[in-house]
């Protein structure tokens, strides 16, 4: 039996690239069942970077938010339906409201939600420490961004949070993902 996952994209262009081609290896090499939820900001990057053909090629259910609760996925997660729960890449506003409590869109009601319960929850700010990053945007040229004081201070107050597993560099996701997939068998 498959180990089922809920892969949760928020509206972060970076790394959004590289964190698909790590779902499509681990999808290649371990029986693992993903399911999408992509927020409504999730959907507008995925398709401005031309990748959700690669997503429906995982071969999952793909949930696009309608509302905070629609799709419905928050129950299933709770019920135990799903091995964890993985939020990447993650803005700096999904993590403001996490670490709030606020839970208003599908992937931070998803959180909230499964945060009740001891489901594995990883997740990948892209902003997480004072200075610069440099992305790449869609038609391959480089931005440097800045990252604020108040980002950095909620990725601090997200590692802090019970039940939730911080992520700093994408190598940690097949890791992680690997050891709950094995812990499951």
């Amino acid at each position: 039996m498959p180990f089922k996952m809920v892969w949760a994209i928020t509206g972060a262009g970076d790394l959004i690239r590289e964190t698909t081609a790590i779902m499509e290896k681990i999808a290649r090499q371990h029986p693992i069942e993903i399911t999408l939820a992509l927020s409504k900001a999730g959907l507008e990057v995925v398709t401005w970077y031309g990748l959700m053909d690669r997503l429906n090629g995982l071969g999952g259910k793909v949930f696009i938010e309608k509302s905070a609760n629609k799709p419905f996925i928050a129950g299933p997660l709770q019920a135990g339906k799903y091995g964890c729960l993985l939020v990447a890449p993650a803005t700096a506003n999904t993590v403001a409201k996490v670490v709030r409590g606020i839970a208003d869109s599908l992937v931070t009601n998803a959180v909230a939600q499964a945060n009740k319960t001891n489901m594995p929850i990883l997740i990948l700010p892209v902003d997480r420490q004072v200075g610069t990053t440099t992305t790449t945007l869609p038609n391959g040229k480089k931005l440097t961004l800045a990252v604020r004081q108040v980002d950095a201070d909620n990725f601090d107050r997200l590692q802090r949070m019970a039940g939730i597993r911080t992520l700093e560099a994408l190598d940690e996701i097949p890791e992680r993902i690997g050891q709950l997939a094995s812990a499951a068998r």
